[in-house]
C-alpha cells in the first residue's frame, strides 16, 4: 500500500466519519461502525508516521506494516 493508498483510506474514513456524526441519534451500529473508523484512522496515521521514519532511517517504506488496533489504540496521545 503506498503513502497515496493510505491517505485516499483515511479521506475515506474521515468522511464516512463526519457523515456518522452529522446525524441526531445513534444506533447501535453507527455507535460501533464511529468506533471501528476511529481505530482504523488510528492505524492508517501510524502507518503514514513509520513508513515516514522508515524512508528516513533509510529503509524500504514498503516494509512497514500496519500495527494491530490493540497495540495502536494503548498509546498515549
Amino acid at each position: 500500500m503506498s503513502d497515496a493508498d493510505i491517505h485516499a483510506t483515511i479521506n475515506a474514513l474521515v468522511d464516512e466519519e463526519h457523515q456518522l456524526r452529522g446525524s441526531s441519534d445513534h444506533t447501535i451500529e453507527q455507535r460501533t461502525r464511529l468506533h471501528d473508523i476511529e481505530v482504523a484512522l488510528d492505524q492508517a496515521w501510524d502507518l503514514l508516521r513509520r513508513r515516514e521514519a522508515a524512508r528516513e532511517a533509510g529503509k524500504n517504506p514498503d516494509e512497514v506494516e500496519a500495527r494491530p488496533a490493540s497495540q495502536v489504540e494503548s498509546y498515549l496521545q
